[in-house]
């Protein structure tokens, strides 16, 4: 997607050969006519799969997410990071490592919210390792949900995630895949 690439070379910050800043726009400060038009582009990717909800993690996801929940006409869910007092002990949960804050977490659905049978798109900000991925296809496979893909904003196709995750039949739209990033040389897309 031509829009988010050039953003991307615009506003975006290389901190080091795996780390790109977007916070101006993507996910810290948000700009909801750029989300607006992911979500028209994810629609129409998928516009001829069946999609009953969006899944996508916290909380990066969520802007870019709600805006494609709301172009397919569908509810969002997303997976909680931490336990909290008002989430039941019955969900389905899956470690995910963060390579960004040097975490794992143990991200977490409610049942009630996700059913087998239901066609899942998920949603997420960034592509590198799959880590995130993985951990919500996981998520929907417990709950008999399928997966019809996954949209993501930024790829990092010099990371192992998507390849791998493509390699095991998951079908993955990234709008912006990145070829290489350096600080000196900037950034190259696919």
């Amino acid at each position: 997607m031509k829009e988010l690439e050039e953003r991307i070379k615009t506003d975006g910050i290389v901190l080091d050969d795996d780390v790109l800043k977007v916070g101006g726009f993507l996910n810290h400060q948000i700009d909801p006519k750029l989300m607006k038009a992911m979500a028209v582009e994810w629609h129409e990717l998928y516009k001829d799969s069946r999609v009953d909800k969006i899944l996508t993690i916290e909380a990066s996801g969520i802007a870019m997410a709600t805006m494609a929940a709301y172009e397919f006409g569908v509810p969002l869910l997303f997976a909680k990071k931490n336990k909290t007092a008002n989430i039941s002990d019955d969900v389905y949960a899956a470690e995910v490592k963060s390579f960004t804050h040097g975490v794992t977490y143990n991200v977490q659905v409610e049942k009630k919210f996700l059913h087998k049978d239901e066609n899942v798109l998920i949603i997420d900000d960034f592509l590198a390792r799959g880590e995130a991925l993985r951990g919500l296809i996981d998520i929907c496979g417990q709950a008999g949900a399928q997966v019809v893909g996954c949209g993501i904003a930024v790829e990092k196709a010099f990371q192992p995630g998507g390849d791998m995750l493509r390699k095991n039949g998951v079908r993955i739209e990234s709008l912006a895949r990145i070829k290489s990033m350096n600080s000196q040389n900037g950034i190259e897309f696919c």
